[in-house]
């Protein structure tokens, strides 16, 4: 059953939409990230416009992460007090990266940037976690920084302060400016950044796995809010009726992607996370050699 959608200018199947909605619900309960980096990649495969598909994939990416965030919420997994820092980063960074997304939108280069953005942070953290993942998997100690070198990066900022819920003490500075990267990447990339939030949380802030997923959902919540707010107000590329669609599969499938993370093993959960960026990563790669099929297209300017 083809539906139109007004915003993205074509028509698709309705049940595909869902699947692609549950798909990333699941990621999102299981893995603690919006699952946008499969979502934004995956609505260009089937013929939705860059522009249109970030702006869109953000709104979805809200009601995936607050169902898996309360599913979390309801078992002491969120550290609420890191999740302010990283959220206060956000929103400074996804408010700078939507002006940004505007001004090359309108000189034309936002289809590129979001492939080129897509293909290099994907390829760099999908192989760093399937390294880590080799290396949990095989059981090898790499005798490298553990918990004493996470720490000292934090330690060598001002500002300290102590996180009870994580068992940490670190500067503020660390979770404000991952935050404010996430927050460019929510803007330009239209994902919820779990997908570089989580191993930052683990290997930057030293937070333990079990608090991580959760409180990366709670920041992902109100970044992408504030994204789609600021795209639907000034880029105007929010497709409502395509978002409701996603979100209608999303929510269900995070309750289920929670259940199943949660029989699952830490490593083993990583090396499924770093095969799914991988593979996303290189699929979009080589989409940049690919010819199109319509190399020419026309466009109205405005007078």
């Amino acid at each position: 059953m083809n539906i139109y959608l007004p915003i993205a200018e074509l028509s698709v199947n309705v049940f595909v939409l869902l699947g692609l909605g549950a798909g990333t619900g699941v990621l999102a309960g299981m893995f603690g990230v919006g699952g946008g980096f499969l979502m934004t990649p995956l609505l260009i495969f089937i013929g939705v416009s860059p522009s249109v598909a970030v702006a869109t994939a953000a709104n979805q990416i809200i009601a995936s992460s607050l169902s898996g965030f309360l599913a979390h919420m309801r078992r002491g997994n969120v550290d609420f007090k890191m999740g302010l820092f990283l959220l206060l980063g956000g929103v400074a960074g996804s408010t700078l990266g939507v002006c940004l997304f505007r001004w090359l939108k309108d000189i034309g280069h936002i289809d590129l940037l979001i492939s080129l953005c897509y293909v290099t942070f994907l390829g760099i953290i999908g192989a760093i976690m399937a390294s880590d993942s080799l290396y949990a998997l095989l059981k090898i100690d790499r005798k490298s920084s553990t918990q004493s070198d996470k720490q000292t990066l934090g330690s060598r900022l001002p500002f300290k302060m102590h996180f009870p819920r994580s068992n940490l003490t670190i500067s503020v500075i660390t979770p404000v400016l991952i935050g404010f990267f996430v927050g460019i990447m929510v803007s330009l990339m239209g994902i919820g950044g779990g997908f570089f939030l989580v191993p930052a949380m683990i290997y930057i802030l030293g937070m333990p796995t079990s608090m991580v997923i959760g409180t990366s959902l709670f920041q992902i919540i109100f970044i992408t809010a504030n994204v789609t707010f600021l795209q639907a107000v000034t880029t105007q590329t929010v497709d409502i009726l395509m978002a409701f669609i996603l979100l209608s599969g999303s929510v269900l499938g995070a309750q289920f992607g929670t259940q199943w993370g949660a029989k699952i093993p830490a490593e083993y959960l990583r090396a499924m996370l770093a095969a799914l960026v991988l593979g996303v990563a290189v699929k979009l790669a080589f989409g940049l050699f690919t010819p199109p099929d319509n190399i020419y297209t026309v466009s109205i300017l405005d007078d």
